[in-house]
């Protein structure tokens, strides 16, 4: 197997361990409070990859910078963690999440003055058509929840651009060490403050803990990583993009949830758009040289 075949199987491996990460997350907070969960997912991911930051260093000029992306990152995952442990349908929740990279061109324009290209436009229609498909029904409710992983969608735009701005500058292990670092912090003082423990912690919850940590959280980081490194760009960008519906399957095969067709089709709407917006991108790059 060539280098790039293995990325390629890397990435797949990733987008299926991030769609099991939800289940893992959901098992674990059914035993424990959700911040504390949150909390311990991540000081515990943050010290897994400590180890491999021997080496290499955060600029002082740069550290303020990087307590900012970290603390994007720590109300992205607080907002998504919420919505996890308030939706009915997880695989709803991911399709709803997975809008953020169709916000991400919208808050780079207002960041950064970075014009969204034409494939934009042409995408975010049928979106947003996906969207009401898979938000509203007849008689027409909106679940809370769903708000939520709006709401946590756009975050994570906001945070992906930040980020994305100083990644160049920063060492990407310290950053991610330091975002996780302040995720787990934010977790904790939330719960230290506002959560209390109603039942007692069991082997069944620590074992979702501590795979949500090694596997959802350090293993699927450093795949990712080395899939990134190798794989063709649309390759890439087409395998990462499956992450919902691989949840809404996991979700299928676990809590047996089943999603009317309305919802069905509204998801696939927003996976083309995703899919149509990547490709397009894409297909421009080998003319910026």
């Amino acid at each position: 197997m060539n280098r790039q075949r293995q990325a390629e199987l890397f990435l797949v491996i990733t987008t299926m361990i991030a769609a099991c990460g939800w289940i893992f997350s959901r098992e674990a907070i059914s035993g424990m409070p959700v911040f504390a969960f949150l909390g311990l997912r991540f000081l515990g991911a943050a010290l897994v990859l400590l180890p491999f930051c021997r080496g290499q260093s955060i600029a002082l000029a740069k550290l303020r910078q990087v307590l900012i992306s970290g603390l994007w990152m720590a109300l992205t995952l607080c907002l998504w963690i919420w919505s996890v442990s308030t939706t009915p349908s997880l695989g709803e929740g991911a399709f709803i999440m997975s809008l953020s990279m169709l916000f991400v061109p919208l808050v780079a324009w207002g960041m950064m003055g970075v014009r969204p290209a034409r494939a934009y436009w042409e995408c975010l229609p049928l979106a947003f058509i996906g969207l009401a498909l898979l938000s509203l029904h007849t008689p027409i409710v909106f679940h809370p929840s769903q708000g939520w992983f709006l709401l946590t969608a756009f975050v994570q735009s906001i945070s992906f651009c930040y980020t994305s701005r100083i990644a160049r500058d920063v060492p990407l292990l310290p950053l991610t060490a330091v975002q996780l670092a302040l995720t787990g912090l934010a977790g904790g003082l939330i719960s230290l403050f506002f959560e209390h423990w109603t039942q007692p912690f069991t082997t069944t919850t620590a074992l979702w803990l501590v795979a949500s940590i090694l596997i959802a959280t350090s293993l699927r980081f450093g795949l990712q990583l080395q899939g990134q490194k190798y794989a063709a760009v649309a390759s890439a960008a087409i395998i990462m993009v499956l992450e919902p519906l691989l949840t809404v399957i996991v979700a299928a095969l676990w809590y047996s949830e089943r999603l009317p067709l309305q919802k069905i089709i509204g998801g696939v709407l927003i996976l083309v758009a995703q899919l149509w917006f990547r490709w397009r991108l894409v297909a421009r790059l080998p003319s910026k040289r």
